[in-house]
């Protein structure tokens, strides 16, 4: 099994992108963007997270088993959100005395 090398320049240009992403996080805290507010920090949060498996967590370069078990958590996450979203959505149904 090859390990694969990544330069030190990647790791810096990730770094520096995480870093302004985390600035336009900031800065879209600060601004109302009404019903858009919570997209545009998932948005966001969802492209922080993608350079952090990607380069930090050696994804990019790793098997496709990895990419499978990646895959399937994210799998599993949306199921556990769409039952707990289908809870909470639906608790106005319940009749309280």
């Amino acid at each position: 099994m090859s390990e694969h090398i990544v330069p030190r320049r990647i790791y810096v240009l990730v770094w520096v992108a995480l870093l302004l992403l985390t600035l336009l996080t900031t800065f879209a805290a600060t601004v109302d963007l009404g019903v858009l507010n919570g997209p545009v920090a998932l948005t966001i949060a969802c492209l922080k997270m993608t350079l952090v498996i990607l380069f930090f967590m050696h994804v990019k370069y790793s098997t496709r088993l990895t990419w499978l078990i990646i895959l399937a958590a994210f799998f599993w996450l949306g199921i556990l959100l769409t039952l707990t979203m289908n809870d909470y959505l639906t608790r106005h149904f319940l009749n309280y005395p």
